[in-house]
């Protein structure tokens, strides 16, 4: 007994046949679309099962039945569309502050040291009150990404 039905208008149904025989969207989106064709009561041949929705598809029986919820609980766009990531966290140093980290790094090292190091840079950055406090491993993954070598 299927918890979620998946029962389509004309205009979806129209629509999603539309957006997988064009083979212009995201390669996931048409994946959702057919399984949502698929699994469609109101189609003539009926809904098919979860388990033939994911072999035909060679996707998991787990993402069927994910993208049936979101449809019934959700609607259509929400079941093709990536869903948005509520817990992410921002970046903790935005353009400027990493311009700062660079110009930092780039310059001479505090007297007594020879060269900056990742723990010095995270406290420059506090001291200059860039950010009120961060890691030595985003300090590593920002220099990383400006392709920075210290060495």
């Amino acid at each position: 007994m299927k918890k979620y039905k998946v029962t389509l208008t004309v205009d979806e149904r129209q629509a999603l046949i539309e957006l997988v025989s064009s083979g212009k969207s995201a390669a996931r989106k048409m994946t959702h679309g057919r399984i949502l064709l698929l699994a469609d009561e109101n189609s003539d041949e009926g809904s098919i099962t979860d388990q033939s929705i994911a072999k035909s598809l060679h996707v998991s029986v787990v993402t069927v039945e994910r993208v049936r919820r979101r449809f019934v609980e959700e609607g259509l766009e929400s079941a093709l569309n990536r869903q948005i990531q509520k817990n992410r966290r921002s970046k903790k140093l935005d353009g400027k502050a990493e311009a700062f980290l660079v110009a930092t790094a780039c310059s001479t090292a505090p007297e007594g040291r020879k060269s900056w190091t990742l723990s010095l840079l995270a406290d420059r950055l506090v001291e200059c009150d860039i950010v009120d406090s961060i890691s030595i491993e985003s300090v590593r993954q920002t220099l990383k990404k400006t392709n920075l070598n210290l060495g």
